[in-house]
């Protein structure tokens, strides 16, 4: 039998190919998505999506969206009760496992499982350990399509915000930057892929620094917000 399984979405690309690779697994059925929301911008956290486009991926992806909305600034126990919280009533719900989007960083991994741990929900990393540049490649190759919202200046030229990822882009970043961001390099909104219906028509609006990054406005194309 497939476990139930709900996935962690931020809106980017990782998730969205979790999805896509979960969806061909035998073991695991995704039956909700769940994403962290600034409360005060009523934005995806650091991917500073904006909620509405977030609900437009969730109904092209056909499935329920959960938020966990967090205050700002967030302090770590506040983020801890907001999660501790969430699992609790995923397990109330018969979440069986929990998965992430997350490649190789073990210091993040190794918070997510003990979060998990004793709740009887396992955590789980369909793309762990995949190496970041052929796995860009085969989402791009396999119709994904996704837009950088958010870029740390320290590492990545500002100019980079609100740009369309692809190949020639990577090509043109400094050198050192990990092909699908894992660092905190950039962030992303994905717009189409095989895990949507059908693709969102997406403009690009302002780009603005703040909080030491720089973020590109994502909106649907014309409508206002």
């Amino acid at each position: 039998m497939r476990k139930k399984t709900w996935l962690s979405w931020s809106s980017g690309k990782d998730s969205a190919w979790a999805l896509h690779v979960l969806r061909q697994s035998a073991g695991h059925e995704v039956t909700g998505l769940f994403t962290t929301i600034n409360s005060a911008f009523e934005r995806v956290a650091m991917h500073a999506v904006r909620v509405r486009l977030l609900r437009q991926q969730a109904q092209m992806v056909g499935l329920p969206l959960y938020l966990i909305e967090i205050p700002y600034p967030c302090s770590d126990e506040q983020y801890a009760y907001a999660m501790t919280d969430f699992i609790m009533r995923a397990r109330n719900e018969g979440v069986e496992c929990m998965a992430f989007g997350d490649l190789y960083l073990e210091d993040v991994r190794r918070y997510r499982e003990a979060r998990m741990q004793g709740t009887g929900i396992e955590p789980i990393f369909p793309l762990w350990g995949r190496p970041t540049r052929p796995l860009l490649q085969e989402m791009l190759a396999g119709g994904l399509r996704a837009c950088l919202t958010c870029v740390d200046p320290k590492v990545l030229p500002a100019e980079f915000a609100g740009r369309e990822l692809t190949m020639e882009l990577l090509e043109s970043m400094p050198s050192g930057i990990d092909p699908c961001g894992e660092n905190g390099e950039f962030h992303t909104f994905v717009f189409d892929g095989p895990m949507f219906a059908q693709p969102l028509d997406i403009e690009m609006g302002d780009v603005v620094a703040r909080d030491g990054f720089v973020f590109a406005d994502c909106k649907l194309r014309d409508v206002a917000l």
